[in-house]
């Protein structure tokens, strides 16, 4: 006997969003606070990947050249988050370290402020040893210096998240979570976004899947050689306070910060094993070992501390570290995606900016190294 077909629901809106992570809320946002009607679609939680459990840095220090138009425009956006999002998204503006352990890094980085200024930025300055042991007491001697920027900080990322989806919602965003798109087409320009239980119709399509976005891509007949990475972080027991700001180190991988209830979060680029296909990430314990002798060895503090948590998620990866951030060569669409690890600061621009191309086919900021078609 053949079984019933299941009737699914049809839903339709200006704009449909693909995935809630927080370039995804954020569109939604922006599209609402522009008066159309928003749809996201996410197959998971808002927040369940890398949005939600980063390290919540909110940072220009050490930017990709071609990010830094963008980042210095949504550092201005930080500033002032709570007149965005009714949530201050647990910001903390201080500032953002990198230090030097010898000479030739300090000369590195000298090299890299001198980069940034010859493009028309001076956020990145340089600091010497005085200097770097008045604003870090308890780094390790052997620093002989470093490089800051100021006003920088971290925020509480899947508050973040949370707050910009709420905010979008009082807008009247829908958010369909659980819900994974299986297939997508296109006619008489309607996009058609077919999922297990729901068909989503509407004239113009984003793609903010994440680690997924490569996917959605093809979908739409694009290549994006993406692949899903899993950073990861460790965060201590509690330890009487003894930094402020976000610390990082030239030579070494290291993102390094200390809370206000003592914990320190300690992270940088150690990656653990992703399987998008299961949603599913593998802890490297070797690579947390060298990150804890990291902290340890930058802040000799960290021996009267330990771990007692670590975790990781999934992040997607573009080949150049650089996101995708462009129209798609398919009709009324656009693409979000591929952050590769440093997306989070970006996230009040990012939305912004998909916002525009896909209501305005435009954006006033430099977006051309970030198009698809570099693929």
């Amino acid at each position: 006997m053949r079984s019933p077909s299941i009737k699914k629901t049809a839903l339709t809106a200006d704009v449909v969003i693909i995935g809630a992570g927080l370039h995804g809320c954020s569109t939604a946002l922006h599209v609402a606070l522009r008066g159309l009607s928003v749809l996201v679609l996410e197959k998971d939680y808002a927040g369940r990947h890398a949005s939600g459990v980063n390290a919540g840095g909110v940072r220009r220090l050490g930017r990709h050249l071609p990010e830094i138009p963008l980042s210095v425009v949504s550092a201005n956006m930080w500033q002032t988050i709570e007149g965005l999002v009714d949530d201050d998204c647990g910001f903390q503006a201080s500032q953002q370290i990198k230090v030097a352990e010898t000479p030739a890094e300090l000369t590195a980085q000298e090299a890299r402020v001198d980069k940034v200024r010859k493009i028309g930025f001076h956020h990145e300055e340089m600091i010497d040893q005085t200097t770097l042991r008045d604003l870090l007491p308890n780094v390790a001697p052997r620093c002989v210096g470093g490089m800051i920027v100021e006003g920088d900080g971290y925020a509480n990322p899947f508050r973040t998240v949370q707050a910009f989806r709420l905010k979008a919602q009082n807008l009247g965003a829908r958010f369909r979570e659980n819900t994974e798109v299986m297939n997508i087409r296109h006619d008489r320009g309607i996009w058609f976004i077919d999922c297990h239980d729901c068909v989503a119709e509407a004239p113009k399509l984003v793609n903010c899947a994440g680690a997924w976005g490569g996917k959605i891509a093809a979908m739409l007949g694009e290549n994006a050689p993406i692949k899903a990475h899993a950073p990861m972080l460790m965060i201590t027991a509690r330890i009487p306070d003894f930094v402020t700001g976000v610390v990082g180190a030239q030579g070494r991988t290291l993102s390094f910060k200390q809370f206000p209830n003592g914990t320190v979060l300690i992270g940088g680029g150690h990656e653990g094993k992703a399987n998008p296909d299961t949603n599913s990430t593998q802890l490297d314990y070797s690579g947390l070992s060298t990150n804890a002798h990291t902290a340890r060895t930058i802040f000799p503090i960290m021996r009267r501390t330990h771990i007692v948590r670590a975790w990781a998620g999934i992040e997607g990866m573009t080949p150049d570290e650089l996101p995708v951030i462009s129209p798609s060569e398919a009709e009324d669409a656009v693409h979000g995606f591929g952050f590769s690890g440093h997306g989070f600061q970006l996230g009040p621009i990012g939305g912004k900016i998909l916002s525009d191309l896909i209501i305005d086919g435009k954006t006033d900021l430099p977006i051309e190294p970030f198009s698809i078609s570099r693929f």
